[in-house]
């Protein structure tokens, strides 16, 4: 692990440090460690002592539970910029909920307990920060557990789709391209993998998106709207 350089990746804002000033966020980010992740290897595993506050850097990560049959159950992709393990930041961390795993070669900066407490007593503002973030998700939850409840497999998997674009898609001429799987974007959406294929091809009869392994080009955003 490294301490990381002053330079940042292009577009990297991490919500924790929201409303700080250039030499508080130069602090706050010199405090990190930098560790270098392998694609598929664990961050951390669900139930670990929650050691430090992470902040993806770059690459990409997933945020999942293991049942007990065995069956992992997709709850986010982390992208660069987000924070996660934010249960490290409590004076008794709360274990970590879920288990992080790198789903490319990733860096990750990594605070641990002592660190980031001392940083949000200075800055009261990190600690407001994680509250909005742990909000943040928490509301994704919930709208995912009554859209699983009230609406139909093409209304969750469109909105996914969609929200997905929002998060991480990239611009093209034809569209918003969205690097994602069928696995992950039917996880999402709380829907089979064979439900996934039908309505993306359905939609790709239409015009409405184009895939290809690993990506699904949008084309039209309102034709995916359904009522």
């Amino acid at each position: 692990m490294t301490r990381p350089t002053t330079s940042q990746p292009a577009k990297f804002s991490p919500k924790i440090f929201a409303g700080l000033n250039e030499d508080a966020v130069a602090e706050v980010f010199a405090a990190a460690q930098l560790r270098n992740v392998s694609a598929r290897r664990l961050i951390f595993a669900t139930g670990d002592e929650a050691t430090h506050v992470f902040v993806q850097r770059t690459g990409r990560a997933r945020y999942f539970r293991v049942t007990r049959t065995g069956e992992e159950v997709l709850l986010h992709l982390l992208t660069p910029g987000d924070t996660f393990g934010i249960g490290a930041i409590l004076e008794h961390p709360f274990p970590y909920i879920a288990s992080a795993e790198a789903t490319s070669d990733a860096e990750v900066l990594a605070w641990d307990n002592a660190s980031i407490r001392k940083l949000a007593a200075f800055y009261p503002k990190i600690a407001e920060n994680a509250l909005q973030i742990v909000l943040h998700y928490l509301k994704i939850y919930v709208n995912r557990h009554v859209g699983l409840m009230t609406k139909t497999a093409d209304q969750r998997l469109a909105e996914t789709l969609l929200n997905l674009g929002d998060r991480i898609g990239q611009t093209h001429p034809e569209g918003v391209e969205v690097d994602v799987t069928n696995g992950q974007l039917g996880a999402l959406a709380d829907i089979s993998s064979f439900t996934t294929s039908r309505l993306l091809n359905a939609w790709q009869r239409d015009g409405a998106v184009s895939k290809s392994r690993g990506k699904v080009l949008i084309h039209s955003p309102e034709a995916l709207l359904v009522e």
